[in-house]
């Protein structure tokens, strides 16, 4: 039933071979980590010692470690350095001289300050490729101001728009800014990696968590500036685009319909029995639809709430009409569909035993993406990166530990 991962080998995918360095913690730039691992980049995640990425604590938890970070890191490879010691830092300049990518999401300023920004570590490869994930980006009068997902959402304008207009301003019940910024981190990166083949010149791209969402407001800057208008909370429809809304039915459940389009409509009304709106020309476009969008969304609305919600999505399935239910995690889990499509894969997690997870997107014919082994340990792979990566030797590598510098599980396990 589900597609299930058992592997510690990495697979082949279409970013086979690119080498991307981690640094950073919690959403954003670590889920840009994810996604380039998904499909077979080398991703090595630099943590902190003892206490790690901070996600691995957050939401539900399981023997310490939370599910999240399982799905969060997922591929990757985890170094555990203090970045704050000098030698540690060496370490990094040392590995960009391997890598690719390197992705950050520190606040502007933390990684210059350790020597470590993207002019220093161009020095020791002119053909590195930096992301630089903030809130409010590396430059600007707001720059040195702390961001997180959330207020990037509020300022980028989808908290204003999000909710009903006589109540507060809502979110969307995941962290969607972080996300967000985090695709436009892997797209530019890959437009990147693209121009530097055609010219060997690497760079580095900025990506602020408000611009990434305020990138969504489709044409809510030109309605404002041409005329004014500033596009408000609606709940659940979108002003001028009729029908489109989620009308209740029968047994209490909630069903999305959209059939905004001129041919969707005349068919919703024939399914409905409505066929004297069919034919009304005031409906003939969406225009004019939209200008009697509550009386139409009462006429659908009576329609559903006489139904329950498998026979409604039966009938407009037969009309050919876009419609759905909404989706919890349970419904999800049963749905064929998302078997069909592998998205919920399983994946073996030491301790834990088989855990599903989501799958991969998108689907690539030939190079799928695969996930091949679980988000690590603190520190799982410090030895194996430091002594085959870099060439250090027991006595450097003993040497480091001892003075904090470096941590790897064994010696985590053993204090613990």
């Amino acid at each position: 039933m589900f597609k299930e991962f058992t592997t510690n080998n990495q697979k082949g995918g279409p970013l086979k071979g690119l080498k991307v360095l981690e640094l950073g913690s919690l959403i954003a730039g670590p889920f840009a980590g994810r996604l380039m691992a998904d499909f077979g980049a080398e991703v090595i995640k630099v943590e902190p010692p003892v206490k790690g990425d901070p996600i691995r604590k957050w939401r539900l938890l399981h023997e310490g470690n939370s599910l999240w970070w399982y799905v969060q890191s997922r591929n990757k490879k985890s170094l555990s350095l203090d970045l704050k010691k000098t030698e540690a830092q060496e370490i990094i300049r040392e590995l960009a001289k391997e890598v690719d990518i390197v992705i950050e999401n520190f606040k502007p300023g933390t990684l210059e300050n350790w020597g470590l920004g993207y002019e220093d570590l161009k020095k020791v490869n002119p053909k590195i490729i930096m992301v630089r994930v903030s809130g409010y980006g590396q430059d600007g009068p707001y720059r040195n101001k702390p961001g997180f997902g959330s207020i990037g959402e509020a300022m980028g304008g989808i908290r204003y728009l999000t909710g009903y207009p006589d109540r507060p301003p809502t979110r969307v019940g995941i962290s969607l800014g972080d996300s967000v910024t985090a695709l436009y981190a892997v797209m530019g990166a890959l437009m990147a990696v693209y121009h530097r083949n055609n010219t060997g010149q690497g760079q580095y791209i900025d990506v602020a968590l408000y611009e990434a969402i305020y990138s969504l407001m489709e044409s809510t800057v030109p309605e404002y500036d041409k005329f004014g208008v500033v596009r408000e909370r609606t709940g659940s429809t979108l002003p001028g685009i009729t029908p489109s809304n989620t009308y209740l039915c029968r047994d209490e459940k909630y069903i999305v319909i959209g059939a905004n389009g001129d041919g969707i409509f005349k068919r919703l009304m024939e399914a409905i029995r409505r066929e004297d709106l069919r034919d009304d020309p005031r409906f003939d476009s969406n225009n004019g639809r939209a200008e009697h969008a509550d009386f139409l969304d009462s006429v659908i609305g009576e329609w559903t709430i006489q139904r329950e919600i498998g026979e409604a999505l039966e009938i407009l399935d037969e009309y050919n009409i876009p419609a759905g239910s909404i989706y919890s995690v349970e419904d999800m889990f049963l749905d064929p569909h998302f078997q069909a499509r592998e998205m919920i894969s399983e994946m073996d997690v030491e301790g834990l035993g088989k855990l599903k997870v989501p799958g991969i997107v998108p689907k690539f014919s030939e190079t799928p993406g695969n996930i091949n082994w679980a988000g690590p340990k603190i520190g799982e792979h410090t030895e194996q990166i430091l002594k085959e990566t870099l060439g250090v030797s027991d006595l450097q590598y003993t040497e480091w530990k001892d003075s904090g510098v470096i941590s790897d599980h064994e010696s985590l396990r053993l204090k613990s």
